[in-house]
């Protein structure tokens, strides 16, 4: 069986990418698979075309190996590929393309409101602390928490660092104060909560892919009745996106309010598959070597495409 690992590509998670994908490649090889490492260019195509593999493994994040446009390419190349296909990636890169497919459905997401990031100098979208976020990235890049006391200015300067210089437009918001937790699904099952814990600011890109600057606890130190209603929010919001492969579900918890209080933030259907990501920790804990889990995509992707019986 001849896999090809797309990984790298031109996005703000370039060097997770690579990271992701030479250790799946490693697995993948450790396991009897012919690899093909791909470092993703725009000739991508014509690279695949000659190798013909029997199945990708897309291990790239960020655009536009998240976003539909690499799985709109494979589908009109007729090759499998492992996790959420083209429809499904458009939506979930996308915040508020998400929140109106799974509000509607009774998960709670917060309310947002999407602005021209120029209206910034002005005046404060929401009162603070509030949150911006670019529409559609990954991996908390270009997330910006304005508070009261932040070195932003009142309003937000226009020489002040953040996310309204580099994007033309921004999600704004609601801060939710509590604790940061997430959900791994694989195929249709929700592994397990894991609480994260910054050793200083918050869960954001450099937290997320530098060792030892968040403490993980899996499973996460929480009630058994708000552990079990994000294992089955996470599964929910994977069907209903229509995710494959794995996914993970990342939760805002304010433990003062209750179950109230929980809030899903984002869905991602291309998580990272580093040394320090939460998919592969979590199936470790179930009982899931990360070799178990790469082959386990792989097959799903194939037995989806109808290229297993």
């Amino acid at each position: 069986m001849h896999v090809a690992v797309l990984m790298g590509g031109w996005s703000n998670e370039r060097s997770v990418s690579l990271t992701s994908g030479n250790d799946v490649a490693d697995a993948l090889e450790k396991l009897g698979y012919k690899v093909s490492r791909i470092d993703m260019d725009r000739n991508v195509a014509q690279v695949l075309a000659g190798l013909r593999p029997d199945v990708v493994f897309n291990a790239l994040h960020g655009v536009p190996g998240e976003d539909g446009s690499v799985q709109g390419m494979l589908d009109l190349m007729g090759i499998p590929y492992t996790h959420s296909g083209m429809v499904t990636s458009v939506i979930a890169i996308d915040k508020e393309l998400t929140k109106q497919c799974l509000v509607p459905a009774g998960i709670r997401m917060p309310k947002g409101t999407i602005l021209d990031s120029e209206s910034l100098y002005a005046a404060d979208p929401l009162p603070r602390p509030y949150v911006l976020k670019p529409l559609n990235e990954g991996s908390s890049v270009g997330v910006a928490i304005v508070t009261e006391g932040s070195n932003y200015g009142n309003p937000i300067a226009r020489d002040a660092k953040g996310p309204w210089q580099e994007f033309d437009r921004l999600l704004a918001e609601p801060f939710i104060k509590g604790r940061e937790l997430t959900v791994a699904v694989l195929g249709d099952t929700a592994l397990c909560v894991t609480e994260l814990k910054p050793k200083s600011g918050f869960y954001d890109f450099k937290a997320k892919y530098i060792d030892g600057l968040t403490e993980h606890i899996c499973p996460a130190e929480i009630p058994a009745d708000i552990a079990q209603y994000m294992l089955d929010t996470a599964l929910r919001a994977h069907q209903l996106l229509g995710c494959k492969g794995a996914s993970r579900t990342d939760f805002r918890w304010d433990d003062a309010a209750g179950m109230d209080g929980v809030f899903v933030l984002e869905i991602n259907t291309q998580p990272g598959m580093t040394p320090t990501s939460l998919v592969p920790e979590q199936a470790r804990y179930v009982g899931i070597s990360y070799e178990q889990l790469v082959d386990m995509i792989v097959k799903e992707a194939l037995i989806v495409k109808g290229a297993l019986a």
